[in-house]
């Protein structure tokens, strides 16, 4: 079964996943934004063993740290989709604008696309692709769990933002009512920030989707 741990990060309290098979201990990271230390003591607290790096897109405070856990703990990084290359090369510039921790360039060991799988032990995940928030967002939904982790494609009573370069407010809407809604309104998400929150709720009440 899959297990699931929320690990905010960075100063803008990126909502960090760890995820992991309770049935062979294998873990992966989800969007390791930064805070190095505070993730790798959460897996050694737990008797985890990180085996990936999964992201959903590529803002600094979801990648910034990836280049860096990928190299210094020997594992492959997973997505996201290569619609986000451009956010990718562009993360040391971000590191610096920001004020985050120098981001080391990366190129993912696979690419992601709307309906693929990625596995964590026993656990399989299904791969959605929703741009919007940026042209390679993609989102991880767990069937066994009812879980998706949605990065900044939907938030608690709120949608990500589109006015970064290669964002859509159409797209956005259109990723959120086609790809996420569908799965159901008993599903609970983890957004990029904030507290979880169910697909029904924000089919209900978010301004945005209404």
């Amino acid at each position: 079964m899959l297990h699931h741990h929320t690990i905010p990060v960075t100063a803008f309290e990126q909502n960090c996943s760890l995820v992991w098979c309770d049935q062979t201990q294998e873990a992966a990271l989800i969007d390791p934004g930064g805070d190095i230390p505070r993730l790798l003591a959460e897996i050694e607290r737990r008797g985890l063993t990180l085996k990936a790096l999964w992201l959903t897109h590529a803002h600094i405070d979801h990648a910034g740290a990836t280049g860096t856990l990928a190299r210094t703990q020997g594992v492959p990084i997973v997505g996201p989709h290569e619609g986000d290359q451009y956010w990718i090369d562009a993360l040391p510039q971000q590191s610096q604008m920001f004020g985050f921790p120098q981001a080391e360039h990366f190129k993912p060991d696979r690419w992601l696309h709307h309906g693929d799988t990625v596995r964590i032990g026993q656990s399989e995940l299904q791969v959605l692709h929703c741009p919007g928030h940026t042209p390679g967002h993609v989102v991880f939904y767990s069937p066994e769990a009812a879980h998706a982790f949605v990065g900044d494609v939907l938030f608690a009573g709120s949608i990500g933002r589109t006015d970064f370069p290669g964002g859509s407010h159409p797209q956005l809407i259109d990723s959120i009512k086609q790809r996420l809604l569908p799965l159901g309104d008993a599903v609970t998400f983890t957004p990029g920030h904030g507290p979880q929150s169910t697909l029904g709720d924000e089919k209900a009440h978010n301004p945005f989707l209404i």
